[in-house]
């Protein structure tokens, strides 16, 4: 009995190696013990975390503060140059465009185009008012809201006579159309000397800056040129929100200066 007791134990001995032998193997097998796996799990998790903590920053935060603000201002317009200018002439009887902004974008002289309370409007918002223009010629205004963009038109009778023209930049209504109160005579002549000089529209001198560089017209004035006539200043915000100013000659339609803001 002794014999056959201790050669059992000794079987369950060898099993009981050989099991944890074979799970050894097992294991080995598998490629990595619970430990290994565990391990690497951890490891796994320490490339994921700084993956998150490293991100690039994003495009509009490698933007300049004019390129956000002009990113801002235009992402809010819906109204194109083009139908602010019609809309802007339509409202001055044989009226011709001199000058059309987006207000917001770029402005040095904002406070030059007042808004109808008479004060400047310097963020591009709107003043709010719910009679018509006081000229008396002006569709009833439509306010588009505190921060709402607005292009701000001027547009000349033939004698020179400048009407000032907001036009909400959302909807496309006037806002306010008056004549401008500051003009004396010398600056009518100005004014109807210049217009009489361009025979090429702004339109078509908008068409000429697009045409070289494709990107959103925010800007069109009638300029001297140094004496050498006039030309079309025309402002194009690209894809990448920088601001480039052509000079078309008003008689030619050549461009003859070119210059971009990276700011």
């Amino acid at each position: 009995m002794n014999s056959a007791s201790s050669r059992a134990r000794t079987l369950k001995t060898v099993g009981a190696l050989g099991m944890a032998a074979a799970t050894a193997v097992l294991m080995t097998g598998c490629g990595q013990s619970p430990d290994s796996a565990t391990s690497a799990a951890t490891s796994e998790a320490a490339k994921v975390v700084p993956q998150k903590q490293t991100t690039s920053p994003s495009a509009s935060a490698r933007l300049t503060e004019d390129q956000q603000e002009r990113k801002k201002v235009l992402d809010a317009t819906k109204v194109t140059f083009d139908d602010a200018a019609t809309t802007a002439t339509g409202e001055v009887a044989g009226g011709k465009l001199v000058d059309l902004d987006l207000e917001g974008v770029d402005d040095d002289d904002q406070d030059q185009s007042p808004s109808p309370t008479g004060s400047g409007s310097p963020t591009g918002s709107a003043s709010p008012t719910g009679s018509a223009s006081p000229s008396g010629t002006g569709s009833p205004s439509a306010s588009p809201g505190s921060e709402g963009p607005i292009w701000v038109a001027e547009v000349a009778e033939k004698d020179g006579t400048v009407h000032t023209v907001r036009i909400n930049a959302v909807d496309g209504k006037v806002i306010e159309a008056r004549v401008d109160a500051n003009q004396d005579a010398d600056d009518k002549k100005q004014t109807a000397d210049r217009l009489a000089q361009a025979t090429q529209t702004p339109q078509q001198a908008a068409k000429v800056a697009t045409e070289k560089k494709k990107g959103t017209v925010t800007s069109v004035g009638l300029d001297d040129n140094d004496g050498k006539g006039v030309v079309w200043q025309v402002d194009v915000v690209g894809s990448d929100w920088k601001k480039t100013t052509f000079d078309v000659d008003a008689k030619t339609d050549t461009i003859v200066r070119e210059e971009t803001d990276n700011d």
